[in-house]
Formats: structure tokens, sequence, C-alpha cells
């Protein structure tokens, strides 16, 4: 049996909606569930094997996208949120409750200062940006998958459209490398 990558993409990805203008997510409590209102679409949405990001029961991958944090508000029970790792670069705030995250905050100087990073998965809105790639997948061998299914994940990723990578996708790589460039000075040649 192959193995669950994520539930929106294990059986195919649906389309999001370039006029999609956000939403709101909630936790997985019964009551009193935390809401977190986006007032944009994600962008770089991707599956996440790294062993930070919350992942659903049984997948192996979250997924996972940022939006502007200007984009973000805590619109109830805002009270019932903890930061899990507060030495992590991303300060994922989850709720105490049922352990679900819902948006993860960088305070650091970091190149992707200024974007929270989210799980659309937690609205019930349609039209969220669809994942783009698969980032971090060896990384699920840190969290016990056998190396030798590795071959199976990626072909079941490719089976449905996504190019995989053992870090970010090469536009987000280039992101980065650009902001440490620019720390430390280095002047770029015109091509």
């Amino acid at each position: 049996m192959a193995p669950s990558l994520h539930p929106l993409i294990d059986n195919g990805i649906t389309a999001g909606s370039s006029s999609f203008a956000g939403g709101k997510l909630h936790c997985h409590c019964p009551s009193n569930k935390v809401e977190v209102t986006l007032s944009s679409n994600v962008a770089h949405n991707h599956a996440c094997g790294c062993s930070k990001c919350w992942k659903p029961k049984g997948a192996l991958f979250s997924v996972v996208g940022v939006v502007p944090r200007d984009a973000v508000s805590v619109t109830a029970n805002e009270s019932k949120l903890t930061i899990v790792d507060k030495e992590a670069t991303i300060l994922r705030n989850a709720c105490k409750d049922c352990g679900v995250h819902l948006f993860g905050r960088i305070e650091k100087d970091h190149p992707f200062k200024g974007l929270d990073f989210v799980h659309a998965e937690l609205s019930s809105e349609k039209g969220w940006q669809e994942p783009q790639f698969a980032g971090f997948v060896s990384s699920i061998i840190e969290q016990g998958t056998n190396p030798k299914a590795m071959d199976e994940v990626r072909a079941k990723f490719k089976s449905v459209g996504l190019q995989t990578y053992d870090v970010l996708s090469p536009a987000l790589m280039d992101l980065i490398s650009t902001f440490t460039a620019q720390k430390a000075g280095v002047r770029f040649a015109n091509l």
C-alpha cells in the first residue's frame, strides 16, 4: 500500500483560484476553536517533510504556504495559542488543547521575515493555492520512514505533478541566497 503523503495530495491536487482573497483557519477542537483570519491567499504552498511542521494524523508531509504577516489576525480564542518551540526560527503557534499549528511567525533577521507560515487546509473555504512542490522530502527518513520507501514517495509526488526537492524550491533557495549575499555585502554582476 502506498504511503499517505497528505490528504490534499493523495488523490490528486485540486487547483486553487487566483482571485481567492483569503478566509478563516480553525483548530481541531470540537468547540471554542482558535480562529485565524487570513486576508490573502497563500503563496509558495508546498508539501513539507520537515519534523517541525504540523501534519494531519497518518500523513508523511504537511502542506504549508506563506502569507504576509499583516494578512494574519487571530479572531477567536487567542488565549488558547502557545508557541511550540521558542528557540526555533519559525515560531509555530499551536492550539494548547488540540495541538494544531495555526500559524508560524519569524521574528529573527531572516529572508522570510514578514511572512507567516500557515496551513490553508484548516479552512473550509475553497480556492486556496494548491501545493506547488514538495520540499525537505528526505527529512521523512529522520522521522522513521524507511529509506527504501523514498522512490515510491517521490514517484507518488511525480504522479500528481509535484517536483520534489530535499530543500525548498529553486526560487525560494535563490531568495535565501540573495538575502545572505546582500547581508555579506556582495554586489551582483549585471548579466
